[in-house]
């Protein structure tokens, strides 16, 4: 399972309309679509959890495409990426 952070999403985003993106790549664990407070329009970005391969797939499939006029930016969470290195000092 990896984590994938979303951002330069249009500000009439749904937790819908992202689900039914990203599904084409697989399945979506968990959704949060980040939302400003007093209006309740998506803020521009979104944390979704799938599948490694399809996490994987998402990136690849979604990364610099364009929805509503806005660039899409898709990559992995730094969390996850720490937590799959192999790197790391010695005890």
């Amino acid at each position: 399972m990896i984590k994938l952070f979303i951002r330069g999403l249009p500000s009439n985003t749904t937790e819908e309309t992202l689900t039914e993106l990203f599904s084409g790549f697989g399945t979506v664990r968990a959704l949060t679509l980040h939302k400003d407070l007093f209006t309740g329009q998506a803020r521009g970005t979104a944390l979704i959890d799938m599948e490694g391969h399809e996490g994987r797939a998402a990136i690849a499939g979604l990364n610099g495409s364009q929805i509503q006029g806005s660039t899409l930016y898709v990559s992995q969470t730094k969390e996850d990426k720490r937590r799959f290195s192999r790197g790391g000092r010695r005890r």
